[in-house]
């Protein structure tokens, strides 16, 4: 990718509208651009933290193994997002894993360059903590909803949020959630079991919260979902 491309590129992401040209001519110039193939990882938990990445295209899966080797899911990452986040102000090793879902265009910053870039550009720094904020109190969030919340109301804030963030949105206000993430993935993002989320969602089924489609895509209604929970 041409260092012109990779500036329009790194423009489309909230966090360098910000740059003026010469502003994001400094960063597209250390940035590096990286084919990855399915399966593969960006990184392991423990490596190095030595990059931020930027999806031009594709899906990552952020997630953590405890001792016993059960995963935990910590994001679905698509395109227009970066990660880790904690890489820019963070020494160490990266703290979770990073997975290629589906074949993805990295644009690969190094640390290292990209603080001088950020001392260079205050106003830059203001947006980066800006994004690391939203970031924060969506983490707080999905804290609290394990704390506070039974397992059925997980699953069902758990939907309403994947629905938000990879859905397509109906013209009844219904969301068309395509059939990506399996009963295992549902799971291991909220620390529950397999079984659970198939028990509940033929539950959800029967009781017309959701539907299901031909093709294993699910339809659902935020706000009547939501009623279910207050």
């Amino acid at each position: 990718m041409k260092i012109e491309e990779v500036k329009r590129v790194l423009g489309e992401f909230s966090l360098f509208r910000v740059l003026n040209d010469n502003e994001l001519s400094k960063v597209a110039d250390i940035a590096i651009t990286r084919e990855m193939k399915k399966h593969s990882h960006v990184f392991l938990q423990g490596d190095p933290l030595e990059n931020v990445y930027f999806i031009y295209d594709g899906k990552i899966k952020i997630y953590k193994t405890d001792t016993n080797g059960k995963e935990q899911i910590v994001s679905i990452l698509k395109k227009g997002e970066m990660f880790p986040h904690v890489g820019f102000f963070r020494k160490g090793d990266y703290p979770a894993f990073a997975e290629v879902l589906e074949a993805s265009t990295l644009i690969t910053v190094p640390i290292s360059q990209f603080e001088n870039v950020l001392i260079e550009n205050p106003e830059l720094c203001i947006k980066v903590f800006n994004v690391l904020g939203e970031k924060i109190v969506d983490l707080q969030n999905r804290l609290e909803e394990q704390i506070l919340n039974n397992t059925y109301e997980q699953i069902i804030k758990l939907l309403i949020r994947l629905a938000k963030n990879h859905g397509k949105d109906l013209k009844d206000g219904s969301i068309l959630l395509k059939a990506e993430f399996t009963n295992k993935d549902l799971a291991n993002m909220i620390g529950t079991t397999r079984e659970t989320i198939s028990r509940t969602l033929t539950k959800m089924k029967k009781d017309d919260l959701i539907i299901e489609d031909k093709d294993g895509n699910l339809i659902l209604n935020p706000n009547i979902l939501l009623n279910e929970i207050i």
